[in-house]
């Protein structure tokens, strides 16, 4: 059997974060045409088996520290409308329009969205690990984790006459009615 080659690890140094690489060498492998032949029963390939188990049990993978910058929901905010842009972009209009139904809450790291019924969470749920990856990397937080709350009871106001229209924009911006006051305006 031959010996595997002890490899220095490598050290890269990126902004903020050291990235530890250790190239993990082959295990020994063993060519059955050399040497004498034998059985899969017998001691000596036994011991065979045995020698390559050990050599491959040195093997250690380093774990790599990943970034945990702290950010705020104006950020976290800022960068999931930002992913939205981008699925818009390319044609995802029912991702987009399950990112934009309303906005996600912040809670330490964990991201909170509210969805209305549990199709829409299904389908939210096909493409999380994607928004997952985007915010992680912007937002420079490998602890980020994202909870998806159905919450039937979410109502779309739809306005059909000006008077709904006045009281849904009234309800946006209560400066409307001030300004309807100081002008003497009907709807």
């Amino acid at each position: 059997m031959q010996n595997a080659e002890v490899i220095e690890p490598k050290v890269e140094i990126n902004n903020s974060e050291v990235v530890r690489t250790t190239e993990i060498p082959k295990p020994p492998t063993i060519n059955i045409s050399e040497g004498p032949k034998f059985s899969a029963l017998s001691l000596s390939s036994i011991r065979a088996k045995r020698e390559l188990q050990e050599s491959t049990k040195g093997i250690v993978k380093e774990e790599v520290l990943l970034p945990t910058e702290a950010f705020n929901e104006t950020d976290m905010l800022l960068y999931w409308n930002k992913y939205a842009e981008r699925l818009s972009d390319k044609g995802h209009k029912i991702m987009e329009s399950l990112l934009r139904i309303s906005d996600p809450k912040l809670e330490g790291t964990k991201i909170i969205h509210e969805l209305p019924n549990d199709g829409s969470k299904i389908d939210f749920e096909t493409q999380i690990h994607g928004l997952l990856g985007y915010l992680r990397g912007h937002l420079h937080n490998h602890d980020i984790t994202i909870e998806i709350l159905v919450n039937e009871k979410i109502e779309n106001k739809f306005a059909f006459t000006p008077l709904d229209k006045f009281n849904r924009l009234n309800e946006i911006n209560p400066n409307l009615e001030l300004l309807k006051k100081t002008f003497d305006l009907d709807i």
